[in-house]
């Protein structure tokens, strides 16, 4: 028998391929993920009683494409064409009979193919990304809306929209050709950086890390990258991820407390994917076209190398931000390169460069936390805990929220003394 909890984080690890396999089979997104949920739902049921399945997606594939078969035949009352023999009519013959002729590479590069789908150039950038997060991804409106830094109305009437249209422009959900691949390629770079994001740093609920999505986002990069050889970008993309997640066994405490950078233990960081991802961003850089994700590499890698925290070069990384930002201006951007500022110049001079992206970072849990730690150094911690409070109004992870308190429990403390 298998507990609740383990066999939703085996589903919500399988849920990319499973659910892009099934679109690949049925053609509808909607009718897909239709199919993923009844698979859900037997899967909950069987693994209860008999044990999470050996190949936890090759199993949901399965049910989901039974699923789909029954609710076809209910809909249109008479056998569909898209049941085959070797396929059972019950989910207790799934291990046995099936799962073994399921291959790996029959469903491994479906997340790939449908994100390319998604990136349809008839559809807006923005509008790609938020149907490849809600299709493929899983993530709900709220999620969305909250990595778009938008409303959730807003983001729900965008997503249908998308779907609307991609139900007409995809209908028959071919695979895109190469030439239709590198016109999307930006886009598809994009989407798996923001599934990376929320793996490595959860928008709320109790687990802060999703190891499996930052995985699945590694996974996905590398198979970009074999498509794309040349590309700096890509190699930018896979070294990011890499150098981001090496760190992410010394980011949650024992006590589950989130553990700043510069207090975190470097004997605990993966220096085999420190090296790798090292390499990578070397050698885009060496092309001599530098774009986002290559300088946010390389500032990850200024971290990641330096042996010590006082080892750190700020005077770097400032730099690379103040490159990052001529290239992809933003408010986030300028939020960072402040926090370089803050270690270069001082905590007055990063505050004169965070107080005018108050605005348009209102809703941004890490804009408020930032001016919190300022403020703090400045003295001033009856404005840093309103800081703190705001933040935690929006919504923080266990994590997130455990280390505010944290945070605001300490200067109360100094306060008292």
């Amino acid at each position: 028998m298998a507990d609740t909890g383990r066999i939703d984080a085996y589903i919500r690890a399988a849920r990319p391929r499973a659910l892009a396999a099934l679109t690949r089979y049925f053609g509808d997104f909607d009718f897909a993920e239709e199919a993923f949920q009844e698979a859900c739902l037997r899967a909950v049921r069987t693994w209860s009683a008999d044990g999470i399945a050996r190949d936890p997606t090759a199993w949901l594939i399965i049910a989901g494409r039974n699923a789909g078969i029954d609710l076809k035949r209910s809909k249109q009352n008479r056998p569909t064409e898209l049941l085959t023999d070797n396929i059972p009519d019950t989910d207790a013959d799934i291990e046995d009979e099936v799962v073994e002729q399921l291959d790996s590479h029959v469903y491994r590069d479906d997340v790939l193919r449908l994100l390319f789908m998604c990136c349809h150039p008839d559809l807006k950038p923005g509008d790609q990304l938020a149907l490849a997060l809600k299709i493929v991804v899983g993530f709900s409106v709220e999620e969305i809306a909250r990595a778009f830094i938008v409303r959730p109305k807003a983001m729900e009437q965008r997503i249908t929209r998308a779907k609307k249209k991609a139900a007409v422009i995809a209908n028959a959900l071919e695979t895109p050709s190469p030439k239709e691949r590198t016109a999307r390629l930006s886009a598809v770079i994009a989407m798996i950086y923001l599934l990376f994001n929320e793996g490595y740093s959860a928008d709320h609920g109790e687990t802060h890390i999703r190891i499996s999505l930052c995985e699945e986002a590694i996974r996905l990069a590398r198979l970009l990258l074999r498509l794309f050889q040349g590309q700096a970008e890509v190699m930018g993309l896979l070294a990011l991820c890499l150098l981001h997640h090496s760190r992410y066994k010394a980011r949650i405490g024992d006590d589950e407390m989130l553990v700043p950078l510069n207090e975190q233990d470097r004997d605990l960081w993966q220096r085999e994917l420190i090296n790798e991802g090292c390499v990578l961003i070397e050698k885009a850089l060496r092309k001599g076209t530098p774009g986002p994700y290559q300088i946010q590499a390389a500032i990850a890698a200024v971290h990641c190398t330096a042996s010590t925290e006082e080892e750190t070069d700020w005077h770097e990384i400032e730099r690379l931000y103040a490159a990052l930002q001529v290239i992809q201006p933003s408010p986030i951007i300028a939020l960072n390169k402040a926090v370089a500022v803050s270690k270069t110049t001082g905590a007055q001079a990063a505050l004169d460069l965070v107080e005018p992206l108050s605005n348009q970072l209102q809703n941004y849990l890490h804009y408020h936390t930032t001016l919190a730690a300022l403020l703090i150094e400045l003295n001033q911690p009856e404005d840093a805990k309103q800081a703190y409070q705001k933040a935690l109004s929006l919504g923080p992870t266990e994590a997130e929220a455990r280390y505010i308190k944290s945070k605001m429990a300490s200067f109360d403390k100094k306060t008292l003394h």
